[in-house]
């Protein structure tokens, strides 16, 4: 099953379990704990009765990334991609979306495309790629190691470089 960050206009609750009646309230609110978004959304009026509007209007662009983190950790898949799962966030929703990333991908497949280096750091393997092209492969201590690209971008990065 695929999941996209898209949000109907509809409920948080609704939008979470795509009205898949046997995804109960309950483990709608233990993942939306687990990944960290229980704290926004019980701040918000009717908490998970919230109408988000169309695409999520009512949202930030970090909520509806977590709102979209919720859906898949309700529905369990095996495989997991993450398609710049930090791009185009605020710094407080990104250090949320980084920790929900964790409790997201531990124990499954997951291939996290990212170009913010925190964002995989923990991986098991990071393939770096210029133009399409492999030039590295390794965990994050190997790479630093190779003083490559990947060095490179993490100086820029973390160096304030």
């Amino acid at each position: 099953m695929l999941f996209r960050s898209f949000l109907f206009s509809d409920s948080i609750a609704n939008n979470i379990t795509l009205n898949d009646t046997s995804i109960s309230k309950a483990q709608v609110v233990a993942a939306s704990k687990a990944v960290g978004a229980d704290l926004f959304i019980d701040r918000l009026p009717g908490k998970y009765d919230f109408n988000v509007m169309e695409r999520g209007a009512m949202l930030s662009v970090g909520q509806r990334q977590l709102i979209s983190f919720i859906r898949a950790y309700v529905f369990n898949p095996s495989i997991l991609i993450l398609d710049e799962a930090t791009s185009s966030i605020d710094s407080e929703s990104e250090e949320l979306i980084q920790k929900a990333t964790t409790t997201l991908t531990k124990n499954r497949t997951s291939i996290v495309i990212a170009h913010r280096l925190a964002t995989i750091q923990n991986a098991d393997k990071i393939i770096v790629l210029d133009h399409g092209k492999v030039i590295e492969q390794g965990n994050h201590q190997e790479l630093l190691k190779k003083e490559g690209l990947y060095r490179e971008l993490y100086d820029i990065q973390f160096s304030g470089k």
